[in-house]
């Protein structure tokens, strides 16, 4: 994952950016480039790609300006090279977003001698834009490492990709109860921290499958066979379909910081999250995907 990380930083986050419909992408060019027009200065050179917004370009629009175009689900993006020192405690990391760029899957793959590998597939975004975490908020714990602990905020986002071969994957996007460590006292251009966090089950209890079987209401089975007989090796096929279950599982994920603006207490990066995908409630094995993309934050005291 590390790995990963790197060679983002190295090709940047404008590699990560998806393929957007033309309309939405005119409109989002249009919107920033009518208040760069209008005498919007950054506080240093203007390195930004045409579809990158800053927090201070973001201030400035109304919600008209903002409505349809897809800058709702933009991250913020931060100019400088400054560094953060986080001495100890009485810090917060707010405004935590996180928006994914690629997807991948892992597949079994066969090559040409037929021989079969596992491999992360590229993948096709099924979910309209409405696939990115915000307004996440957190403590930090600094001294010789940070420290962040997430406590709050839009931190899942129910999200489906498309492998090549037509599969639909969903996945619930998260972060939640998130704890990630990073070695050294300060934010600055370089610096990486990560950790683990939980990966709810995309449907809750009082979701009702098609034949209407749930976990906590809905029938207990509907195949027109005794419940008793249910689980047994005759109807063992039938078990995960009718003994719902909400899974909980662990994800990790990592953080490499490339830009930070000491003035608004601002860091940006990248990062990449490996988690499992949905299992229907129990009844289909989950899958593991990888989400890559840019992230921002603030830093305050409290």
């Amino acid at each position: 994952m590390k790995a990963a990380i790197i060679s983002t930083l190295l090709f940047g986050a404008d590699a990560l950016q998806p393929t957007k419909p033309a309309v939405a992408q005119k409109l989002a060019t249009d919107v920033a480039a009518g208040i760069l027009a209008a005498g919007v200065s950054f506080a240093g050179p203007a390195v930004l790609s045409a579809n990158a917004i800053t927090s201070e370009v973001r201030n400035q629009l109304s919600y008209e300006q903002v409505k349809g175009t897809g800058l709702a689900n933009r991250c913020n993006e931060v100019v400088g090279k400054d560094s953060i020192s986080v001495p100890g405690s009485g810090y917060s990391l707010v405004d935590v977003c996180l928006e994914p760029k690629t997807w991948q899957v892992e597949e079994q793959v066969a090559n040409k001698k037929g021989d079969v590998s596992k491999q992360f597939v590229n993948t096709k975004l099924m979910t309209r834009q409405t696939y990115t975490l915000d307004g996440i908020s957190g403590k930090l714990s600094g001294g010789s490492g940070i420290t962040f602990t997430e406590e709050d905020g839009i931190d899942y986002a129910p999200t489906t990709v498309q492998l090549p071969g037509g599969e639909r994957v969903p996945f619930l996007f998260t972060v939640k109860e998130l704890v990630a460590k990073g070695n050294g006292g300060a934010f600055k251009p370089g610096y990486e921290f990560g950790g683990t966090f939980k990966v709810p089950s995309y449907r809750t209890g009082l979701f009702l499958d098609p034949k209407g079987r749930g976990m906590t209401t809905g029938y207990d089975q509907a195949q027109a066979l005794a419940a008793s007989q249910t689980g047994t090796d005759s109807q063992g096929e039938l078990e995960g379909e009718i003994n719902k279950v909400f899974d909980v599982f662990d994800g990790t994920i990592e953080f490499a910081v490339s830009q930070v603006n000491a003035a608004e207490g601002e860091i940006g990066g990248v990062f990449v999250s490996s988690q499992a995908s949905d299992t229907d409630l129990g009844s289909k094995t989950p899958k593991k995907v990888l989400s890559k993309g840019i992230f921002y934050g603030r830093v305050v005291k409290d």
